[in-house]
């Protein structure tokens, strides 16, 4: 398997197919870098270099008890660039991978990187305040920390429902692609996962989302249930210094596989334009 070795001795797993400019995926929570694969093998027919690896706590990687944290991710993903020496880089990220991208830039900056997308993304801040009335309240990443510390298998399988807009009407439930996101998330480790949730819900990106000077494209559905689209990118939009915004009517979070064919298209036109 292909790996990386980190600073603190974390294995940290990744795929790296094809050639030409490189696409650097960062998967949300509590999946891995294979949430990408529909993507993956679409973009490398399209003759880029794609990437996408396994946050630690995740997937394939290592499953340490310390540095769950979003400057660690943020800094594993810069010794994963540097190792593989990306440049011209074009990075998607998506839910808490939308923050890793964002917080990557607002740690160690633009040099190499071209354009950003960030798709359901959970920036700037998903918790609710008085100053972001439009969040989140605590309650609920509390119920998803319980969820998680005690039965999280029922759990996962029972969030994809939302996740993908299965209760929605006339929505038509894809029972695969909801074993395959359990299967991704049992893969993962407890710890990491639960340590993450606070990554996702209560860390504020805003000055990482000041910090991205290249292009930036915002895909969001507007019947996003996990990330709202209020909290969420109609707010990170405006604090992009050359940002657009694309909205998905209907679509839900996971809308990376939902609506496939359409996000792949509007990916290759951002990158093309």
């Amino acid at each position: 398997m292909p790996t990386i070795t980190t600073k603190d001795g974390t294995t940290i797993y990744y795929q790296d197919w094809g050639n030409g400019q490189p696409i650097l995926f960062s998967h949300g929570w509590p999946l891995s870098g294979d949430a990408w694969e529909v993507q993956m093998l679409y973009f490398a027919q399209q003759g880029y270099r794609v990437i996408a690896h396994d946050r630690r706590g995740h997937g394939k990687s290592s499953q340490p008890w310390n540095g769950n944290n979003m400057d660690q991710y943020a800094d594993d993903l810069a010794e994963l660039i540097e190792k593989l020496d990306l440049k011209n880089l074009i990075m998607i990220g998506h839910s808490t991978g939308g923050g890793e991208v964002a917080h990557y830039i607002g740690r160690h900056g633009t040099n190499r990187v071209a354009k950003v997308v960030l798709v359901g993304a959970v920036p700037p801040l998903m918790l609710k305040t008085p100053a972001n009335p439009e969040g989140t309240p605590i309650e609920v990443f509390d119920g998803i920390r319980k969820g998680t510390a005690g039965d999280r298998s029922q759990f996962y399988r029972d969030l994809t429902i939302p996740f993908y807009g299965f209760n929605r009407d006339g929505a038509k439930v894809n029972e695969g692609l909801r074993e395959t996101f359990w299967l991704m998330g049992m893969a993962g480790g407890i710890k990491g996962h639960y340590d993450c949730i606070h990554e996702f819900s209560e860390v504020d990106y805003s000055e990482d989302l000041r910090k991205i000077d290249v292009p930036a494209l915002l895909i969001h559905g507007d019947d996003d249930q996990i990330v709202p689209i209020k909290a969420a990118a109609e707010k990170g939009i405006k604090l992009l210094k050359n940002g657009t915004l694309k909205v998905y009517p209907g679509a839900p979070h996971g809308l990376a596989q939902t609506e496939a064919d359409k996000f792949n298209a509007d990916v290759l036109a951002f990158i093309k334009a």
